[in-house]
């Protein structure tokens, strides 16, 4: 019942955002479908607070309107409890009910808003809400080419966000959660690659989120707290979350985007993660790192692929890229990524990241750097090929990379071996996508859960554990093939029986040419080639 309404909601959501954003990019519209979606929350979840906070007294929070003492009372609890606060005359369902009756409401709605966040102001809540809005441009030319244009579109989706129930009284699911998300990724399929850079496909999420929750025997680690240096939307963050099935944990996370900034925060709040829960911040990760002295228990990661950085100098003496010698280049910034996280993380934590395959076997400072962290470090704990066009928009093949910093002690299995999975051609393809199925994703786990002992049916041309001495042969060079053998050998060809079948189409076509030749001779006329006859008498 649950997921029926849950792809109903789904449905409905996407019909909307498709109806009503007319000529606007789906990339525009993103933000002002998402963001009044997360005022319907907002609003609905304080209102239902209240009500609760006033069922002794037998009056709901919008009968208490006009009682200010009581307001003021309400509006402390609020702001200590949720982090925000809502008067019961802004709240999404009176606006709803005003655009209904076609009135002029994107001031007040604009007011409102900024209310929303002045609410935090002074308060534990102020960085997560601050600027949270700021997306929302109500007098933008997109919405419409004059202000009453732009007032019946916004009135349009409150109107139809008003008539969807969320469900928000059933504290088991999370169907506006899932809901948000889904948005998220089919706005990101269609804006092509400039949103699949910060939107990671589910069953990706899910193999990083399994990998860094996992302990050495297979089962769940104690997870406390998670970090996302290029957060995106969040998406991420919170998938650790459902596989720890919690949302206790510690999230931290930093996203230069400021749009996407403002996603993830909703994000969280919408998936009942709370205000002092979580810590994302707005900048470059490589440049101005906001949480340099923290170390997490799980390190996941989408960055850009081979973005650009500054690589100057000066980073050689930072902490973090200090004692490889080598700076990632300019132009590929995916190692800097990659020393980062490891700063970032704990001594007994775990880090998965996606990358693209040139990761592996790209030379110069990026081989240096590579030959370092498996040979002095010995951090590197897998390699895990994935299938290419997985990626929103990126058609090239990816592979997720584990490291962890406890390799080397005592109790470890592993020290001396790297352990890898190609699962490239392990997909469903359904049109221009390449989609990772259910099965995909649990045939990758469990092989790298079981490692040496996976069944050999299983292993071969799957999975490899290759010894340190290995890839050293191979002079740190990390492409799979070299360790996993897909090599699949062609039947041998009869020689005999080809030459035979050969013998005898050359009898055939001789055949067919003397009879040919004796059909231009009945009709007197020049055969255009000798027949095998003449050219035998020759």
């Amino acid at each position: 019942m649950v997921q029926q309404h849950q792809q109903e909601l789904k449905k409905q959501l996407w019909n909307i955002a498709n109806t009503l954003r007319g000529n606007m990019s789906a990339d525009d519209f993103r933000d002002y479908i998402l963001g009044l979606i997360f005022y319907k929350y907002l609003s609905d979840k304080l209102s239902r607070y209240c009500d609760g906070l006033l069922s002794e007294d037998g009056i709901t929070f919008v009968q208490s309107s006009d009682d200010e003492a009581l307001i003021n009372e309400l509006r402390k609890e609020c702001v200590e409890n949720l982090g925000y606060f809502i008067g019961p005359n802004q709240l999404f369902v009176s606006l709803a009910k005003r655009s209904e009756k076609h009135e002029f409401i994107l001031d007040e709605l604009s007011r409102v808003l900024n209310d929303i966040e002045q609410s935090t102001t002074a308060a534990d809540s102020a960085d997560d809400f601050n600027g949270l809005f700021e997306e929302l441009d109500l007098n933008s030319s997109k919405l419409g080419k004059n202000p009453d244009a732009r007032n019946k579109l916004i009135g349009q989706v409150l109107v139809h966000l008003d008539n969807i129930n969320f469900q928000l009284e059933n504290s088991e699911i999370d169907l506006l959660g899932d809901a948000y998300e889904y948005l998220i990724g089919q706005f990101a399929s269609g804006a092509g690659k400039k949103a699949g850079e910060f939107y990671t496909p589910q069953q990706v999420s899910k193999i990083l989120a399994k990998l860094v929750t996992l302990g050495d025997d297979g089962t769940a680690r104690n997870v406390k707290s998670v970090y996302d240096p290029t957060c995106g939307s969040g998406s991420l963050l919170l998938r650790v979350a459902k596989e720890v099935n919690s949302t206790n944990l510690e999230f931290s996370g930093q996203e230069q985007n400021p749009s996407t900034f403002n996603l993830a925060r909703m994000n969280m709040l919408m998936h009942g993660v709370r205000y002092d829960k979580f810590d994302i911040k707005n900048d470059d990760t490589l440049e101005h790192p906001m949480h340099i002295d923290q170390r997490f228990d799980a390190v996941v990661a989408n960055p850009p692929f081979s973005a650009d950085w500054s690589a100057n100098e000066l980073h050689l003496n930072d902490d973090r890229f200090a004692d490889y010698g080598r700076l990632a280049p300019k132009t590929k910034a995916d190692f800097a990524f990659i020393l980062h996280m490891i700063h970032q993380l704990n001594e007994t934590g775990t880090l998965a990241v996606v990358l693209p395959h040139g990761i592996l076997f790209r030379g110069g400072a990026e081989g240096h750097i590579r030959k370092h962290l498996i040979e002095n470090k010995n951090y590197l704990d897998a390699v895990i090929g994935l299938p290419a066009g997985i990626f929103y928009g990126v058609g090239i093949p990816t592979v997720v990379l584990v490291f962890k910093k406890n390799r080397n002690s005592p109790d470890s299995k592993n020290a001396d071996n790297v352990f890898f999975i190609d699962a490239s051609n392990h997909f469903e393809k359904v049109k221009a996508q390449n989609f990772l199925r259910d099965s995909d994703v649990d045939r990758i786990i469990e092989a790298y859960t079981k490692r040496e002992q996976l069944e050999p049916e299983k292993a071969e041309k799957f999975a490899h554990v290759a010894s340190l001495s290995e890839i050293a042969e191979n002079d740190y060079n990390l492409n799979i093939p070299r360790y996993v053998d897909t090599f699949e050998e062609e039947e041998a060809v009869d020689l005999n029986a080809v030459a035979t079948e050969l013998s005898d189409l050359e009898a055939q076509m001789q055949a067919v040419d003397t009879e040919l030749s004796d059909f231009c001779t009945q009709l007197n006329i020049k055969a255009p080639f000798a027949s095998s006859n003449k050219q035998d008498k020759a």
